[in-house]
This record gives structure tokens, C-alpha cells and sequence, in this order.
């Protein structure tokens, strides 16, 4: 056993592990007159670290001190930006994101040669500490291991979407995160809260237990180092955010409902992580045998037996590495079929052939509130073409910023040109637009993708290293529309206000934010949530994205990237408090086959469902051009 001693100067490779603790705050201190990150310390919380688990944990330590220092440097590049939420959504929930991944790491190294350290899941959480590193604390993040990503699968925001969970996505923006998790572990509304595996042990609830992937590394290179690193904690996020689903099912669950909700979606999501874990190591000219290690079971209480074992039925069956000398990604250029039984490495996994309906089998559905006296009747259109210019990333500004990736799938963008996760309200700002009127806006959405033909991005992250295969295809047509209110006038968007529509993690958060709309042209009167439609041959497919129309006029963003707006209730009317905005409308339409064979990206365990569709948008209108919106809608014109 190594002993910790007390916390000391900036050590070496041989210091003790407490000494890794020194403050990244005060490393940085005097540089700047910018608030600073105090975190709590980890390794004094570690009394005794097994030899063999020494120089892992000794690497998560170092690990958590950059990023707090990178946290730090975000800080002072980012001052006086956003709103009241800005630091929380885009520094302090991602640092938290990122440190729970870490912790969990540590606990788990040190686990498997002694009794797993608990409690440190406690420790993620950050405050910020104004003037200097010793300053009064303002700010709390919010709970840790929420999903800034969302859109996670595995979204790691640690490297920067561990997705939503940015981690991601882990089913959570896994940071990334952006997982979407979180994530991103990661994209969502209503991400999961990530709790380290086997805490549950403390009180004899089900765990998820998984084979460990860290104990084949033996040999990683340096240059493909923080890749797996980051890709580790994508996996241990999955599995806390498998954990969490678990507890949500309760014990009366049965081991089919286990399987379908939180194993068989587990085990995709480790396949593609494991096979991106693979292909950096490849790159960086080492292998290792990282073959059956998917599969996870359920753990009864503390130490109990497991069940039961993922079903492969109807699931992927294929191990990502099953020949750890191959190339990482399948060949989706030959035959395929949107059916989850492509299980090639980096293939799709999903949709299936029943999530796809006869749009004229659908009976009209759609009923729109009567305008009342006050209604604002007109529309303002943005026309900003259809990404002509190609313009693609796996980013997600809003879930994950300041990380490459972190949406985990490729989203399409028009209007702004700079839109990328990297992206500022200045950099927004200064930017050119796709938009003939001059709106610098940027509206994004996922892509959509011919599953049976081959794509260019197979061995690129957001694509075939996420399980994201075929050829996109770019819409026939894009319609922004900006409409009014039933029941009231609108008031001006504020610039830089942040709206997501919909859940990237739908398909296992469950429908509560879900807000996807597919059809076909001619039968726009029928609406599907959680169907592709099948269009006649000559009609197209057409993706509707409904925004929230109702804002609480003062913030542009808030924690869950939700509560700052809302949806009109069925009479049209806003909440209390909220106020009618110019309602959004993205409309996007596509020349595709009729029949299954397209699907939208996703997240790995979101398996490209439909319900999973989600719409971006951030308002860079300049003050006149949002003036002359409002007007045209208030006068009941139509104008653009």
C-alpha cells in the first residue's frame, strides 16, 4: 500500500499522490482578476492506494487538476459572456461532469485490489471562488453528473461529451457530454444523473457490473493516451448511468425488462467505445485484445449473484474488436438493412423494420387552436438555404461547448457559419450567414443518412465511430418559419436565447421531452412521434421541429437548457410569467427511396430511433432585423 502524505508543492512523478492535489486555482493565481474553480480534494480522501492500482489512480489525480485548470483558462477567455447561467452551463456542470467520470475511475482502480473507496462521487462538484483561490464561493453547479451533453451514448465530456455525457451520452450528453450525456455525456432536457457503479452496493439495490476494459491496457502509447482515457470514462458513465435506469425500473422489474431497458442498450453502447478505444490504439501503431467485453449483468445486492445476462436477440451480436487487426469500422457499402442485426464493428445498430409505418395507414391527427382577438397572424420566414455549403459537425454548442464531439452524431447547420462547439456570442456575431436576409442564427439538427450506402466519415468520430453509418443526405428543402401567437403579440427573441426542441435520449429517458414530427408531403395533416414514415413514391419525407414558443424574459439559457422557455398550452396561451415569442418552425424535407433504409444519427444506445429527433437553435438576429419579425408577425403579414 502507497501512503498519502499532506499536499505540498507542484510534485513529481515519485511525490505522493496528495501532493497532485496542489490547487490548479493557485497555479493560475495572479494571472488574471477572474473568479477561479475550488474544488474538493481527492486524494486526502484516500488513505491507502494498492501498489498495482498506484499509477492509475496517480494518472486520474493529475487528470482532475488539468481539468480544473483548463476550467480556470475557460473562465478568463470567456468573461463577461452569457447570461446568469453562462459560468454554471458552460464551465461548472461540465467540470463536474468530467470529475465525476474521474473520481469513479480512481474508485474503481483502487477497487479491484482493495475496498472500493466510497463517497468520492461526492466530490465532483465545484464551486467558484471570486478575486482569488481562496475567495467567497457564489456558485454551485448543478447536481453532479447530470448530462450536459447530451446527447451520451456515451458523450464524453472528459476530453474535450465524456454527452450530454460529454462524457455523454452516456445515456445521459456522457459529457463529452454533450452525451447530448451528457454526458455530452450529452443533449438533454431531462439527462440522467450519473452515479458511479456499485454505490448502490451500500444499500443492497441491483448494479450493473461489467468486465473491466482498463485491466487489457497494458501498454498504451502516449499519443494515444488521452483518448483512451477519455474513452474510458464514457464507459464508466455508461454504467452509472445504466445504474440509474436500473433504480428507476425498481425491483420488481423482470430480467426481460432489464435486459431490453438497461443491458442489450449498455452493451451496444460499450461496443462502439470499445472499437473507438481499439482504433486509437491502432493509429498509434499498439494493439490489445479487447474482445468479449461488451456483455454486463446485473449484480443483487452486495456480492450477490448476477443477472440476468443481455439478450442478444434481435440485438448486434458482433464484438467490436473480434479481430483486433481489422479495421474498425464495416463496409456499409454492401448490402444492409436499417434492422439492429448489422452488428459489423462501428456498423448500425438499429433502426428496426417496425419503426417505420405507411404514412397512409396514419389517420389525420393534427388540430391547431383557434386565433383568438388578440392573435398575432403573421409569418417571417429566414431563408438560409438547405447546407449547400456542407457545413457538418459532431458538436453541440449549446449541450457541450468548448468540446470536439460532444454531440456524438453529425448535425446539419445552416444560417451561421462558425457554428461549431467552439463557437462564442462574439464569434457568432462577427460571423457570415447561409441567410439572405442577413440573420446570423444558426439552426442545426442531425443529419439524416441512407444507411445502405457507404459514407464518407466511417472512420471519423460523430460518424462510423459512433455507429452513425451511411451516406447523409442533404434535405430537398429547409423552411424557417417564425409565426405567432393564437392568443396574444409577440415580443422580441432576446439575442443569443438557446432553444432545443425535443431529446436526443428519448428512446431510453422516455418521451417526456421527446418532441420529434415525421410525415411525408401531402400528408402533413398526419403526424408520427415515434415512426419513420413510409411516403409514397413522389412524396417526400419531412422532418418538423415545433420550438417552444413562451420565454420567462430574462434568461437565454438555464441549467437543463429548458425551464428558461416553454410551450404554449393547448389554447395557444403562455404559462405565467412567460411571454409569447415568434414561434419557430424548422421544416426539412428529403428525396429518399420509399421504405425503410433511412434513418436520423443518434446516439449509439439511442439507436437511431425516431423519437430521438431533436432541433438546435441559437437567435443571432440583429436587433433591427428581430424589430422587423415581430412587426410582420404582430401585423398579421408574411414577410421573407
Amino acid at each position: 500500500m502507497a501512503s498519502l502524505s499532506p499536499a505540498g508543492q507542484v510534485p513529481g512523478r515519485d511525490a505522493p499522490l496528495s501532493a497532485l492535489t496542489v490547487s490548479a486555482a493557485t497555479r493560475l493565481a495572479g494571472t488574471t482578476a477572474a473568479p477561479t474553480v475550488n474544488c474538493p480534494s481527492v486524494a486526502d480522501k484516500i488513505s491507502q492506494v494498492p501498489a498495482a492500482a498506484e499509477a492509475e489512480v496517480r494518472r486520474n489525480i493529475e487528470l482532475l487538476n488539468t481539468q480544473i485548470e483548463e476550467a480556470n483558462r475557460r473562465l478568463v477567455s470567456t468573461q463577461g459572456q452569457g447570461g446568469p447561467n453562462f459560468v454554471q452551463n458552460a464551465i461548472l456542470g461540465p467540470l463536474a461532469d468530467k470529475r465525476l467520470a474521474t473520481v469513479n475511475r480512481i474508485a474503481t482502480a483502487i477497487g479491484r485490489f482493495a475496498e472500493r473507496p466510497a463517497g468520492l462521487q461526492n466530490l465532483a462538484a465545484c464551486k467558484l471562488s471570486t478575486g482569488s483561490a481562496s475567495g467567497g464561493q457564489n456558485a454551485t453547479p448543478s447536481p453532479s453528473g447530470q448530462d450536459q451533453n447530451g446527447q451520451n451514448g456515451g458523450q464524453d465530456q472528459n476530453g474535450g461529451q465524456d454527452g450530454q455525457n460529454q462524457n455523454g451520452q452516456n445515456g445521459g450528453q456522457d459529457g463529452q457530454n454533450g452525451g447530448q450525456d451528457g454526458g455530452q455525456n450529452g443533449q438533454n432536457g431531462g439527462q440522467d444523473s450519473g452515479q458511479p457503479s456499485g454505490q448502490g452496493q451500500q444499500n443492497g439495490a441491483r448494479t450493473v457490473s461489467c468486465p473491466s476494459v482498463s485491466d487489457r491496457l497494458t501498454d498504451v502509447p502516449d499519443r494515444a493516451r488521452r483518448e483512451v482515457d477519455r474513452n474510458l470514462a464514457v464507459l464508466d458513465r455508461q454504467i452509472a448511468q445504466a445504474d440509474q435506469r436500473l433504480a428507476r425500473l425498481g425491483s420488481r422489474a423482470n430480467d426481460r425488462t432489464v435486459r431490453n431497458s438497461v443491458l442489450n442498450p449498455l452493451r451496444i453502447a460499450r461496443s462502439v467505445v470499445i472499437n473507438r478505444i481499439a482504433f486509437a490504439l491502432r493509429r498509434a501503431g499498439a494493439n490489445a485484445d479487447l474482445r468479449n467485453l461488451t456483455n454486463c449483468t446485473v449484480q443483487n445486492g452486495a456480492g450477490g449473484g448476477q443477472t440476468p445476462a443481455p439478450d442478444p436477440s434481435g440485438q448486434p451480436t458482433g464484438d467490436p474488436t473480434a479481430n483486433p487487426t481489422a479495421s474498425p469500422t464495416a463496409d456499409p457499402g454492401g448490402p444492409a438493412s436499417p434492422s439492429p442485426s448489422a452488428s459489423a464493428p462501428g456498423g448500425a445498430t438499429g433502426p428496426s423494420p417496425d419503426d417505420f409505418v405507411d404514412i397512409r395507414r396514419v389517420q389525420p391527427n393534427v388540430n391547431r387552436p383557434a386565433d383568438g382577438p388578440n392573435a398575432s397572424k403573421g409569418t417571417f420566414i429566414s431563408r438560409c438555404g438547405r447546407n449547400e455549403n456542407g457545413h457538418f459537425n459532431s458538436d453541440n454548442v449549446i449541450v457541450a461547448p468548448g468540446v470536439t464531439n460532444g454531440a456524438h452524431h453529425v448535425h446539419d447547420y445552416v444560417g451561421n457559419l462558425d457554428a461549431s462547439g467552439f463557437s462564442t456570442n462574439e464569434s457568432l456575431q462577427a460571423a457570415g450567414t447561409t441567410c439572405s436576409n442577413g440573420d446570423k442564427s444558426t439552426h442545426y439538427w442531425p443529419v439524416l443518412r441512407l444507411q445502405n450506402q457507404r459514407g464518407n466519415d466511417a472512420d471519423k468520430p460523430g460518424g462510423g465511430l459512433d455507429g452513425n453509418v451511411g451516406r447523409i443526405v442533404r434535405p430537398a428543402s429547409v423552411t424557417l418559419s417564425f409565426r405567432g401567437n393564437p392568443t396574444s403579440k409577440v415580443v422580441a427573441m432576446p439575442t443569443f436565447l438557446r432553444i432545443i426542441t425535443g431529446d436526443a435520449k428519448s428512446f431510453t429517458n422516455g418521451p417526456t421531452n421527446a418532441n420529434a414530427s415525421w410525415s411525408c408531403t401531402g400528408f402533413e395533416n398526419r403526424q408520427l412521434k415515434d415512426k419513420y414514415p413510409i411516403c409514397p413514391r413522389g412524396s417526400q419525407v419531412v422532418r418538423t421541429f415545433k420550438f417552444q414558443s413562451c420565454w420567462d424574459g430574462n434568461n437565454i439559457d438555464s441549467a437543463n437548457h429548458r425551464t428558461h422557455v416553454a410551450f404554449a398550452a393547448a389554447d395557444g396561451s403562455c404559462p405565467g410569467g412567460f411571454q409569447a415569442i415568434p414561434a419557430l418552425e424548422q421544416r426539412i424535407t428529403y428525396n429518399v427511396p420509399p421504405g425503410p433504409g433511412f434513418a436520423v444519427d443518434s446516439f449509439p444506445e439511442q439507436l437511431h430511433k425516431p423519437i430521438t429527433d431533436h432541433g438546435d437553435f441559437i437567435n443571432v438576429m440583429s436587433e433591427g432585423l428581430m424589430k422587423q419579425a415581430v412587426n410582420c408577425i404582430n401585423s398579421g403579414r408574411r414577410c421573407g
